[in-house]
C-alpha cells in the first residue's frame, strides 16, 4: 500500500504538488492565525469584563435600590447587572435586587451555586457562570436573537458586603454576587470568526490562483530546458537551453547545462574532425607509401625482365638507383611518421637543454643563403605596434642584428623547426624572392599552458599580442621568444593557412611531389614547438604578400622593474643618505631568488619528466 501510494504521488506533476503543498500552507496558516487571533481576543474581552465587574461593584452596590426601582423609561445608570444577596454564614438567599429583563419579557440569570452553599466560588476571582432563562409573559413571542442573547453565559464575581455596625467597626453581613451577561463578547468573537472565516477563504484561493501563475511561469524554463533536451536527443547538438538570470536556480541550471553541452558538442566535433583526420592520414599515407612501393615493385620487375638481354649491367644500374631512390623517400617518410608518433606521445625530446636561439636563426640565415645565392636575406628584431583605431596588433619588423635570446629545450629539435621552415622557403618560393627573419623578447598576460592550447589561426596571433600589451603596460606575466620568417612568394590563401599544420597537406591535390618532401614538415614543428608550450601560427606578409611563419616560446616569469629610490621607500630600507641598507638588498636579493627558484624547479620537474619518457622510450 505504502508503494503503491508512493507511486502515485511520484506520478502526480511538479507544478500540482507544488500549487497543493502551497493551498495547505495557506489553510493552515490562515486558521492558525484566525485561530490566535479569536483565542487572543477571546482573552481580553474576559479580561475586560472582569475589570469592569471589579471597577463598577461599589457602584452599583451603592445605588441598588435606584437601579431596582427604575422603570423603561428611566436613564438612571446601568441596568445589564445582575446581583444577589446571600447570608455570609449559611449562605441563603437573602434578596436578588437586580435582575435584568429583556426583549418580550425574557429573563437572564446566572446558574449560581444552590441555595446555602457557595460551591466552589471564591471570593474576588470570577468565574463563568451558565444562564439559566425563563419567560414572564408566556403569550408573547420571543425572537430568536433575543433567545441568543438570554442564552449566552454569564461573568460573576462574588464579593464581601459589610455594613458599619454602632460601635464604628466594620462587620461581614452577606455575600454578594454581581455578574453581567456576556452577550456583546459572544457576538464580538461570533463576528470575528465570520470575517476571520469569510478573509481566510479568499486568502486561500487567491493564494491558489497567484501561486498557479507564479508556480507555471517559475516551472515555464524548467519546461523549454525539457524541450531543448528533447531535440538534444534527437540529435540536434547545437540546440541550448534559454538563458536566465544565474542567481536563480533555473537561471543556474541552465548555465551549467549550456557548459555542458558545450563540451558535448566541442567533444563530438573534435571526435568528428579526428575521424576524418585520420581517415584522411591513412589515404594520405597510403598514398605516400604506395608510391615508393610501386617504383620498388615496377623497377624489380623490369630487372627481372632484362637480364638476359644485352646491355642488362646498364639497365639494372638504372634499376637500382630508381630503387634506392624510392626507399630512401620512404625511410625519409616513415621515420617523419615515427617522429610525430614519439612527439605525440610526449617521447623523443630533450627538454633540458639551454639553447641560443640567436645562433641558430643566424645559422638558418646561412642555410638559406648556401642554398639560394641570390635571395636577399634580412635579419633583425621584431617590435609590437599597438592597436590604432581599428587597425590590430601586429608586428613590426626592424632590421639589425638578433637580439641574443637563450632558453630551455631540446636543441636538436628546434633546430629541426627552423630547418623545416627553411626548406619551405627555399623550395615553394622563387629564389630571388626576400625573405625577412626576426627574433624579439616581448612580455604577455597569457601562460603557456593557454598558449599551447590556442589554434593555429590569426585570431590567436592577434590575442597574444593583446596580451603583449597588457603585459608591457603592467609588466606582468611571461617572457616569451617570437621569430617569424617573412617571405614574399606566392602566399598559401587565407582560408587554407591553418591547413599547412596538418599531416600530408599539399596545395596540389594531384598529390604530385616533384618538389620534394613528405607533407609533414610543418606538422611535425608544431608538434615540437607545442612541447616546448609555444604556439605557431602561419599568416599573410603584410608587405608585398607572402607567407609569414611566427613560432613563440615561452622563457621565463617577468622580473619586476623597480627603481631604488621607489624600493628604499616601500621596503622601508634606505638611510638618510638615500643608499640602500643591507636588510633592503636582502629583501631584492630574497624576491629575485623567488622568481628564478620557481622556473628552475619547473624546469627541474619537466627535465624529470621528460628524462623518465625517454628511459621509458629506450626499454
Amino acid at each position: 500500500m505504502r508503494k503503491r501510494l508512493l507511486s502515485r504521488l511520484d506520478s502526480v506533476p511538479l507544478s500540482t504538488k507544488l500549487v497543493a503543498c502551497t493551498l495547505v500552507l495557506l489553510m493552515v496558516g490562515t486558521f492558525g492565525i484566525s485561530l490566535t487571533i479569536r483565542q487572543l481576543v477571546s482573552s481580553y474581552l474576559v479580561q475586560k469584563t472582569d475589570t469592569q465587574l471589579r471597577d463598577q461593584a461599589q457602584l452599583v452596590y451603592s445605588n441598588v435600590d435606584l437601579l431596582s426601582r427604575k422603570d423603561e423609561n428611566e436613564n438612571v445608570g446601568p441596568n445589564e447587572y445582575f446581583m444577589q444577596w446571600r447570608d455570609s454564614k449559611s449562605n441563603i438567599i437573602i434578596r436578588t435586587p437586580l435582575v435584568p429583563v429583556l426583549r418580550n419579557s425574557i429573563v437572564s440569570e446566572p446558574e449560581l451555586p444552590a441555595n446555602g452553599s457557595m460551591g466552589d466560588v471564591q471570593y474576588d476571582k470570577p468565574f463563568t457562570a451558565a444562564a439559566k432563562v425563563r419567560e414572564l409573559d408566556s403569550s408573547v413571542k420571543t425572537d430568536k436573537r433575543t433567545m441568543q442573547v438570554a442564552q449566552a453565559p454569564w461573568r460573576v464575581l462574588a464579593l464581601e458586603g459589610r455594613e458599619r455596625g454602632p460601635d464604628g467597626t466594620s462587620t461581614v453581613k452577606m455575600t454578594v454576587y454581581i455578574g453581567i451577561s456576556m452577550a456583546d463578547q459572544i457576538d464580538i468573537i461570533s463576528t470575528l470568526t465570520q470575517y476571520s472565516i469569510f478573509v481566510s477563504i479568499i486568502i486561500v484561493l487567491l493564494g491558489a490562483v497567484v501561486a498557479t501563475l507564479i508556480i507555471q511561469r517559475t516551472l515555464l524554463p524548467l519546461k523549454r530546458i525539457e524541450k531543448t533536451a528533447a531535440k538534444i536527443a534527437a540529435g540536434d547538438l547545437t540546440q541550448r537551453v534559454p538563458p536566465a538570470p544565474e542567481n536563480t536556480e533555473v537561471g543556474s541550471l541552465a548555465a551549467s547545462l549550456n557548459a555542458m553541452l558545450a563540451r558535448i558538442e566541442s567533444s563530438f566535433r573534435e571526435q568528428q574532425e579526428t575521424t576524418d583526420k585520420m581517415k584522411q592520414f591513412v589515404s594520405d599515407a597510403s598514398h605516400e607509401l604506395r608510391t615508393p612501393l610501386a617504383t620498388i615493385h615496377g623497377y624489380s620487375e623490369l630487372y627481372h625482365m632484362q637480364r638476359d638481354l644485352p646491355g642488362a649491367l646498364e639497365r639494372a644500374d638504372e634499376s637500382i638507383d630508381h630503387i634506392e631512390a624510392s626507399s630512401q623517400r620512404m625511410t625519409v617518410l616513415v621515420e617523419d611518421l615515427l617522429s610525430l608518433a614519439r612527439l605525440d606521445e610526449g617521447r623523443g625530446i630533450d627538454m633540458t637543454q639551454q639553447v641560443d636561439l640567436s645562433q641558430q636563426l643566424k645559422d638558418a640565415v646561412d642555410d638559406l643563403h648556401a642554398l639560394d645565392n641570390n635571395r636577399l636575406i634580412r635579419r633583425g628584431s621584431l617590435e609590437l605596434n599597438a592597436k590604432d583605431g581599428n587597425k590590430p596588433s601586429h608586428l613590426v619588423f626592424r632590421e639589425g642584428e638578433f637580439p641574443v635570446v637563450r632558453l630551455t629545450g631540446d636543441a636538436s629539435r628546434l633546430r629541426q623547426v627552423i630547418t623545416n621552415i627553411v626548406g619551405n622557403i627555399h623550395r615553394y618560393t622563387p629564389s630571388d624572392s626576400p625573405v625577412e627573419v626576426g627574433l624579439a623578447i616581448l612580455p604577455a598576460s597569457i601562460s603557456p599552458e593557454s598558449l599551447q592550447r590556442m589554434p593555429p589561426n590569426p585570431q590567436s596571433l592577434r590575442y597574444f599580442l593583446e596580451a603583449v600589451e597588457v603585459g608591457q603596460s603592467m609588466q606582468m606575466g611571461m617572457n616569451y621568444a617570437v621569430f617569424s620568417f617573412m617571405d614574399h612568394g606566392p602566399g598559401v590563401p587565407a582560408d587554407r593557412q591553418s591547413q599547412i599544420f596538418e599531416r600530408f597537406y599539399t596545395a596540389d591535390p594531384s598529390r604530385a611531389r616533384q618538389k620534394g618532401g613528405t607533407g609533414l614538415g610543418m606538422s611535425i614543428a608544431q608538434s615540437v614547438v607545442r612541447a616546448h608550450h609555444g604556439f605557431i601560427d602561419a599568416t599573410t606578409t603584410a608587405n608585398g604578400g607572402g607567407l609569414t611563419l611566427t613560432v613563440i616560446l615561452p622563457l621565463g616569469p617577468i622580473e619586476p622593474h623597480v627603481s631604488a629610490a621607489s624600493a628604499n621607500s616601500q621596503d622601508g630600507k634606505g638611510d638618510k643618505s638615500g643608499k640602500q641598507t643591507k636588510q633592503g638588498r636582502q629583501v631584492k636579493q630574497n624576491k629575485q631568488g623567488n622568481h628564478s627558484s620557481r622556473w628552475s624547479r619547473r624546469d627541474k620537474n619537466k627535465s624529470n619528466q621528460n628524462k623518465s619518457q625517454q628511459n621509458e622510450a629506450s626499454r
